[in-house]
């Protein structure tokens, strides 16, 4: 069997990771890693791969810097081209980025039986572009691998029983990562103290509007002054920030950190702020409760088990969240949400078990 792999952002290497050393397991099997560059990170060199135990990709298509549709586009060319080249069993595309959409048209265009990891994840907002890419991927799925219940359910209530195409719950190959990168974690050469916060702010909801962004700093600036706030921040949230003359006296602001440092940050936090969607899963597989800075999330477990608070951008309502403290006891809690660590396993049974 062969099986090409697309990725095109670190994350998905972090997923894809998980996979690929299953699949080294597995002499019958040969992968093929295509790496799109959607997300260029000068950071990904040897060395990273070396450093996160990950297969360096086959292909680097070097697609980055574009309009959605643009990218998309090339992404399509370019994927084909090697598809035709490797003629594989298999292509496999993780999450919902264009180079995931990119795959999953190629794939039904040229015939190629298509494993979607990561499938019927939904926020429900489909002005998110990875809204649409997530769904118009499932569509085309031959395998959908669901990472939770609520994703099953989703593509339930859309009709997917009805379709030709297999429905798997295969567990969370994040929480797999999880599990295998905490043994090599790092801690950071910053001045972090014994107790602190984890806040990430990102996404272009917040970092593009300017009452949102304000009106979240202003809390979080609140609550450093009474414990520390480690606020790892992209270059271009930063130079928003400064444009806006934003107050950020009392953070602890950090460069971006790689994996294996963000790991050791979220095993030794006391709670995690954030608008990431990873990150809210990575609070609750180690252990630790997450204030999202959100207005929705594809991850409603979370939130219907009272690990994950959805907050918005409401300065008194985050304020509000974090004085209360509502404590959710993840570490004795009985439910097991995204599986035992063995997605990755559980993925290429089924591949091998296909018909």
């Amino acid at each position: 069997m062969k099986i090409l792999t697309i990725v095109g952002a670190r994350p998905q290497f972090i997923k894809a990771g998980s996979v690929s050393r299953e699949i080294a397991k597995h002499k019958n099997i040969k992968e093929i890693i295509v790496h799109t560059g959607q997300h260029y990170d000068t950071n990904m060199s040897d060395i990273f791969f070396d450093e996160m135990k990950i297969s360096k990709p086959n292909y680097n298509l070097n697609i980055n810097g574009l309009s959605h549709g643009a990218m998309t586009g090339q992404m399509i060319e370019k994927i084909e081209e090697v598809v035709l080249k490797e003629n594989p069993d298999w292509i496999m595309v993780y999450g919902d980025t264009n180079s995931t959409l990119a795959g999953a048209i190629v794939s039904s265009k040229l015939h190629i039986k298509l494993a979607h990891i990561e499938a019927g994840l939904r926020s429900f907002n489909m002005k998110m572009p990875e809204e649409v890419n997530r769904i118009l991927t499932d569509r085309v799925s031959n395998i959908l691998f669901c990472p939770t219940d609520t994703a099953i359910q989703n593509l339930q209530n859309e009709g997917y029983k009805n379709l030709d195409c297999k429905i798997v719950k295969s567990g969370d190959v994040m929480q797999d990562g999880a599990i295998f990168y905490k043994e090599f974690a790092t801690k950071p050469m910053y001045n972090i103290k014994d107790s602190y916060i984890l806040c990430t702010i990102h996404r272009a909801e917040n970092t593009d509007n300017k009452e949102r962004l304000k009106s979240i700093f202003e809390a979080i600036n609140t609550i450093a002054k009474e414990k520390q706030v480690i606020l790892p921040l992209h270059p271009r949230t930063k130079n928003i920030i400064n444009k806006l003359n934003i107050d950020t006296t009392n953070l602890t602001i950090i460069d971006p950190v790689g994996y294996l440092d963000m790991v050791w940050l979220i095993d030794h936090c006391e709670l995690v702020m954030s608008d990431s969607g990873g990150l809210q899963k990575e609070a609750y597989f180690f252990e630790k409760q997450c204030i999202t800075l959100r207005d929705e999330t594809e991850w409603v477990e979370l939130i219907e088990i009272g690990a994950n608070i959805l907050v918005g951008a409401n300065k008194d309502k985050i304020l509000e969240t974090y004085k209360r403290n509502p404590k959710f006891n993840i570490k004795n809690s009985t439910l097991n949400l995204y599986g035992d660590g063995k997605a990755s396993e559980n993925i290429i049974k089924e591949l091998l078990d296909y018909e």
